[in-house]
């Protein structure tokens, strides 16, 4: 009863003197921000959350719209480059704010149903912290998969003959980006070829050699040949020292070499007129 008694007081306050008290959270929330939000956004944002504050006191619903503007608030911030800090001292800033006119204006019944608000708001800021480290979380995936796309690009060499030229680490996730960029362009395009360049890849074992069959065996599921160039001295040995067979794969050195090779299975005659020229024409059926 007592607790009752206290917490209608701390309410009862807070919506009596809603202007005063909001006002105050304004300027508490935005001085550490130091003018990288307007006093206006601001008190736009925070009266939206303020009246849902005071709503959640008697209705559920209310409670639920609290913690959807928090969370909303905590994203919004996070996108904005905000530190979880910052997003929970504007929470943490309304205790202060409450408490200046519990000091001013309420009675020992207010001072003591402040200790529940607090409590609460102790919880809101926990709320926009959680929300916080989840939005950056899904940026940094988001982030990290426009990378890898931008990491795998298909591209094409020559009617019906694509190139994937891979650079840096290929993992399994990585692997899986590219045969499925491979083989929805071999469909796309309807090309025949497909070479998978391998020259900025820093070193090849067993489980990037595997991903690489993987990818090849897929691309013969959809009727192309894949050939795979970029095959270093250094590479090369090891491939021959950890026993991995290509099996009847076409291996290259360089990319010119697979280049060459496609094309002459494509029926396309390379010869040279001039030494530093080279002209190519596609064989009559």
């Amino acid at each position: 009863m007592q607790d009752h008694t206290s917490r209608s007081h701390v309410q009862e306050l807070m919506r009596d003197r809603e202007d005063q008290i909001l006002q105050r959270w304004v300027e508490i929330s935005t001085q550490p921000l130091r003018g990288r939000i307007s006093d206006i956004d601001a008190r736009k944002e925070l009266q939206e959350i303020y009246r849902a504050f005071l709503r959640s006191f008697s209705d559920t619903d209310g409670a639920s719209e609290l913690h959807g503007l928090l969370s909303d608030l905590s994203r919004t911030r996070a996108r904005q480059g905000f530190t979880p800090r910052e997003t929970a001292v504007t929470v943490f800033g309304l205790k202060e704010a409450v408490y200046e006119s519990v000091e001013a204006h309420g009675g020992e019944e207010a001072l003591r149903g402040f200790v529940w608000l607090s409590r609460s708001i102790d919880d809101l800021g926990l709320l926009t912290f959680e929300t916080y480290a989840a939005a950056r979380e899904k940026i940094i995936t988001d982030q990290a998969e426009e990378l890898l796309e931008l990491s795998t690009p298909v591209v094409k060499l020559w009617e019906g003959i694509v190139g994937v030229p891979l650079i840096g680490t290929l993992d399994s996730a990585r692997t899986q980006v590219v045969m499925e960029k491979l083989l929805q362009t071999l469909v796309d395009t309807g090309s025949e070829y497909a070479v998978i360049d391998i020259t900025g890849v820093p070193a090849v074992d067993t489980e990037v050699a595997q991903h690489l069959l993987k990818t090849v065996m897929a691309a013969r599921l959809m009727g192309a040949n894949c050939v795979i160039s970029g095959i270093r001295p250094q590479i090369a040995h090891t491939i021959v020292t950890l026993g991995i067979e290509f099996g009847d794969i076409v291996t290259k050195a360089s990319l010119a070499d697979a280049l060459a090779y496609v094309l002459r299975q494509s029926g396309v005659q390379i010869t040279s007129k001039v030494k530093s020229r080279i002209a190519v024409r596609t064989e009559e059926a």
